[in-house]
């Protein structure tokens, strides 16, 4: 069989993609959130040294390739890998795999279960055809391990920090601690007899927990907690971070609700080869966000 023969959109699509090498491929497997099972790690190995050069890549986005797979094993490599649960990835304008951090089932800093929502989000969109390229992250936190800004679409988790005025010993240590300088004391009269207060510079903060976990005497307490949302980052040739959507989502069913409307918007709106993020310096932001909460029968923060 020759290159020209093979439908190489369709190959790309099931993440299948041409090598430097004449009749080379490289494979793209699925790993949603990052998570494969020991199985599926022996079957991976097992097809690379048979198919392959006895060598696997790990690439940005948590997924695994196998490299130098001759075009005449391409069907064979595919089944043998299937057999044991293991997924093709995906290449060209489509939604690619979901990347996500561990979260708060292991993460001391986790402050959402990351794999539910990741293993959602893959079930709903994965290999949807889109004007471009589309990546979807989640993060548990701040951390922002998974690069949540650096994506199409990313959620990050979060929290509403909250002073409690009667625990506070005036030690000012969050003030030292927050690294954004988004909290300040303030002095004068509170209204309940002491002559100074703490006070959140609410667009500073990136809802962090850095001052409800360091806190000697809990006087920073987790008011909401919930998701940020992050709409249109791209890194590439033409970087772009992400603009914030909305900066706290309590609602899981709000989450899914923006996310479909972003996606549906950029559908509309985007221009072929057009990632998300240019397509909203295009239309403008504002414009954009407005639409979004429109289709999503949500409000602004």
């Amino acid at each position: 069989m020759s290159e020209k023969t093979l439908d190489q959109a369709a190959l790309k699509k099931i993440g299948m993609m041409r090598q430097v090498q004449p009749d080379y491929y490289v494979m793209r497997l699925k790993a949603v959130g990052g998570e494969l099972t020991a199985p599926q790690l022996a079957r991976i190995a097992e097809v690379a040294e048979k198919y392959g050069r006895g060598q696997v890549h790990l690439s940005t986005r948590q997924g695994v390739e196998i490299h130098y797979v001759h075009k005449d094993n391409l069907e064979a490599a595919r089944n043998d890998l299937a057999d044991a649960g293991v997924e093709m990835g995906a290449c060209g304008p489509r939604v690619r795999s979901v990347v996500a951090c561990p979260g708060s089932e292991t993460c001391r800093l986790g402050v959402l279960d990351t794999k539910p929502l990741s293993r959602e989000f893959d079930a709903r969109y994965f290999k949807q055809e889109m004007p471009s390229k589309f990546k979807i992250a989640v993060t548990g936190c701040s951390s922002n391990c998974t690069k949540a800004n650096e994506n199409d679409i990313g959620v990050r988790g979060a929290i509403d920090p909250r002073w409690e005025a009667d625990e506070c010993t005036d030690c000012g240590l969050c003030v030292t601690v927050c690294p954004l300088g988004a909290i300040g004391r303030r002095d004068g009269d509170d209204g309940q007899g002491r002559d100074y207060h703490y006070a959140i510079d609410e667009a500073a903060c990136i809802n962090c927990t850095i001052c409800t976990s360091l806190c000697p005497t809990a006087a920073w307490a987790v008011g909401r907690r919930g998701h940020t949302i992050f709409i249109g980052g791209t890194m590439g040739r033409k970087p772009r971070f992400a603009s914030v959507l909305k900066k706290i989502v309590e609602s899981e069913d709000e989450v899914y609700a923006l996310v479909e409307a972003s996606i549906s918007w950029y559908r509309e709106n985007g221009l072929k080869k057009e990632r998300f993020g240019h397509t909203i310096d295009r239309v403008g932001l504002e414009k954009c966000k407005e639409e979004i909460f429109a289709r999503a029968g949500s409000q602004q923060d």
